[in-house]
């Protein structure tokens, strides 16, 4: 038989040695990953808010006219709180429910003198004036006591929803001008549940008009987002 002489056939076979990943290696690639999906979530929270900030920027900052609002902005925005109020028949709504739309807020006293009802009825003209838009708006008002509603006004509020909230609760989101009551305010809501702007409740015919057109640039500017009803 004849013996193979190659160089070769007396070497050990080959092995390939692979590193193993380092402790330190492993923890960089874990960061990494993680900081990878975080800006991704980030990155799907921003396009989800960006029609709502574009509509913003849209009223406050791009002003080719010079236009200038009547409502004061609130700067940052507060949300809705998240408890439960009452209807005037004794039935629960949570408050986070009535997002959707945009809210036209006052409060008062359940007794409601002249005043209030003078202001009931503003609020309801000013948003049957938006016309085609109405329904993307809600006439809101918040009764902040347990007094009782007069029987007298309950029939004009039928368009109206009413909701009994504590007080406490209204001073710890609202926030009336200096030196007022949360009463002497209007309070604009919007559709992401947002409270952004406040108007003076005691509105004459021209202060009432200025507010209708604000209500009126804002659901312009915020027509690619959002739609009425809930």
């Amino acid at each position: 038989m004849q013996q193979n002489n190659h160089p070769d056939s007396q070497q050990p076979l080959g092995m390939t040695v692979y590193d193993l990943p380092s402790p330190n290696a492993l923890a960089q690639n874990d960061a990494k990953r993680t900081a990878g999906g975080r800006l991704r979530m980030l990155l799907v929270a921003l396009v989800c808010a960006a029609p709502v900030v574009a509509s913003y920027f849209t009223y406050y900052v791009v002003r080719p006219e010079g236009r200038r609002n009547f409502g004061e902005l609130i700067q940052p925005t507060r949300p809705l709180p998240d408890v439960v109020a009452l209807q005037l028949d004794g039935r629960k709504v949570a408050l986070p429910t009535l997002k959707g739309q945009w809210l036209f807020i006052s409060v008062f006293g359940g007794d409601c003198d002249a005043s209030c009802q003078q202001t009931l009825y503003i609020q309801r003209q000013i948003l049957t004036g938006l016309g085609k838009e109405k329904p993307r708006t809600e006439w809101v008002w918040l009764v902040s006591d347990d007094q009782a509603v007069p029987q007298a006004i309950q029939p004009g509020l039928q368009e109206a929803t009413v909701l009994r909230v504590d007080a406490g609760v209204l001073k710890h989101w609202f926030e009336p001008a200096a030196g007022q009551q949360l009463s002497d305010s209007l309070y604009l809501v919007d559709p992401m549940g947002e409270w952004m702007m406040r108007f003076p409740a005691k509105l004459d015919t021209e202060s009432a008009v200025k507010v209708k057109r604000d209500l009126e640039r804002l659901l312009r500017a915020s027509a690619a987002w959002d739609e009425a009803g809930r």
